[in-house]
């Protein structure tokens, strides 16, 4: 299809991912539309077996590298997330169709974490690369959202399709449509 990204036909319920989303966002308030979260809006799903914090704080985010000023001076940002530790399910995720899915993908792909990730509308992400390749499952997008990685730009729809990105290349993601974009992303381990 394209040189950073691949495609693979599950037959999830992307509509039922987006219910188990919205049910957490209610009874939980973890994500909010407050402008000082505007940038990064994630509910982790797995997390390390009993470890409450590590779903907290820069283990949300993790290790990527990013040129902040110029093309010569590379900076590391964040220190890195042990992926391979997060393989219990958060209890506000048992025995939902997200566990199952969370399931599935761990029988097909040997992944880290995962994240229901929100991106407000009009914004987008800086200019970087991560540590290893992602699972995107879009759960609500439209024609505005667009992930660049090197040169390309890539919509990627929301029909249960599973996405693998290269995100060890340069990347950006922007919403630049009228709604919140709202995925579900795993982190390979490779």
């Amino acid at each position: 299809m394209y040189a950073h990204i691949e495609e693979h036909d599950m037959g999830l319920d992307h509509k039922q991912l987006y219910k188990d989303y919205l049910n957490f966002v209610k009874e939980h308030k973890h994500v909010t539309d407050d402008a000082s979260n505007i940038d990064f809006n994630a509910v982790c799903v797995n997390r390390k077996p009993g470890d409450e914090l590590s779903v907290t704080g820069g283990n949300v985010r993790g290790k990527y590298w990013t040129y902040p000023t110029d093309e010569d001076s590379e900076e590391e940002r964040l220190p890195y997330v042990d992926e391979a530790a997060y393989t219990e399910i958060c209890p506000e995720f048992e025995d939902t169709y997200t566990e199952e899915v969370f399931s599935a993908l761990s029988i097909k792909w040997d992944i880290g974490r995962l994240r229901f990730l929100m991106k407000p509308p009009r914004s987008c992400l800086s200019w970087h690369r991560d540590p290893e390749r992602r699972i995107h499952i879009p759960l609500v997008t439209n024609k505005g959202c667009r992930m660049i990685i090197e040169d390309g730009a890539y919509y990627m729809r929301a029909d249960g399709t599973v996405f693998i990105t290269d995100n060890t290349v340069y990347h950006n993601f922007f919403n630049g449509g009228e709604e919140n974009r709202v995925h579900l992303v795993a982190t390979l381990l490779e």
